[in-house]
């Protein structure tokens, strides 16, 4: 393995690094500048943006227990948590496919169209929160919106998810195994911690980790230029982190108006008028793979996506050249998928 060898000297930055926090004139008094790039290998400073994926993404509060998570796995799949018994988690977030359906809005029980394109379920349970408005903190509340979300997999109310899961004896075993010291194991709240338990093992480790600890042949020359100019166009202000992004929120459109706003974003959330058009902030982990992007999956090219960026949110104007090597860079993003994991659990007879 070749070990790192630091680069002395600063990226040159000419467009505004200021911090997704702060000011947003500062990047809108730079809109249209360009952006330079040292050669070489990432310095210390560019290093220290990013980290490896964690090996585990604990619920520091109720770690889970293997029959929890094999509880998890049947109930990710499980369609009679639909009204129409033809949806699941995986119909929206398809485990093979790295979490994402390719649709700009999913189609939901009564195929009806989401209001948000689906993120992916990958690397979310170490995020922030959930959901494009970060209106779930967990994964564990999260997994419990669609399925009484109408537009989505449509079930009246929790009584009646319930009863389905009850007239099955192998998930009544199931849930006991799962939660044996609840006097109810088959309760809403549990379908949450167990799919959650599931999600939380959907882990992608990819080339751009080992590079990170320190094998730097894992990249390409024009992959690690295109991290370089990732950083230095100010990309790494809010996509940072072992995550690449999935830590904050921000508005679209900071340094020019976003194209797009029917979506009000946190708004609806917060009622907080300084929250309108703020969303979560995505991961970048497995991008190239789950096309189209955006909260309302409007973009469906990866190097328009990036060009957008660079223009709206930090008011530089990407070259062809560069939009390509942090297109290449994005694809050193690209994980494992955890195939034993993900397969299709045995699941009870309806």
């Amino acid at each position: 393995m070749r070990q790192w060898h630091i680069v002395a000297g600063a990226v040159v930055i000419t467009a505004a690094l200021a911090a997704c926090s702060g000011d947003p004139n500062a990047r809108t008094a730079q809109a249209g500048k360009a952006v330079s790039v040292a050669p070489g290998t990432l310095t210390r400073t560019e290093l220290a943006q990013f980290a490896p994926l964690p090996k585990q993404m604990a619920n520091a509060k109720s770690p889970s227990t293997a029959p929890q998570v094999a509880l998890g796995r049947k109930l990710y799949y499980e369609t009679t948590l639909s009204s129409k018994h033809d949806v699941s988690c995986n119909s929206c977030h398809p485990l093979n496919a790295y979490g994402a359906d390719g649709r700009a809005k999913s189609f939901g029980d009564h195929g009806q169209l989401g209001g948000r394109n689906s993120p992916s379920v990958y690397n979310a349970a170490g995020q922030v929160a959930q959901f494009w408005d970060g209106r779930a903190p967990t994964v564990e509340e999260q997994a419990k919106g669609p399925i009484l979300n109408p537009a989505e997999m449509g079930m009246p109310n929790t009584a009646e998810v319930l009863a389905h899961l009850r007239e099955s004896p192998e998930y009544r075993v199931a849930f006991k195994a799962a939660f044996p010291t609840d006097a109810e194991p088959v309760s809403y709240d549990n379908v949450g911690r167990a799919i959650g338990a599931f999600e939380r093992g959907l882990i992608t480790p990819a080339r751009w980790d080992r590079y990170l600890e320190g094998d730097v042949g894992s990249l390409t020359l024009v992959e690690t230029r295109g991290a370089k100019t990732f950083v230095a166009a100010g990309c790494a202000s809010c996509h940072n982190g072992a995550f690449v992004g999935g830590g904050l929120y921000q508005k679209a459109g900071v340094a020019r108006a976003w194209p797009t706003t029917a979506d009000s974003g946190r708004l609806k959330v917060t009622g907080i008028n300084s929250d309108l058009f703020v969303f979560k902030v995505p991961s970048l982990r497995n991008v190239a793979m789950t096309a189209p992007y955006f909260h309302d999956g409007s973009v469906a090219s990866l190097d328009e996506a990036i060009r957008m960026m660079g223009q709206h949110q930090l008011g530089v104007e990407l070259t062809d050249a560069q939009v390509k090597d942090i297109r290449s860079w994005m694809d050193s993003l690209t994980g494992e998928l955890p195939v034993e994991y993900i397969a299709l659990p045995q699941l009870p007879k309806r």
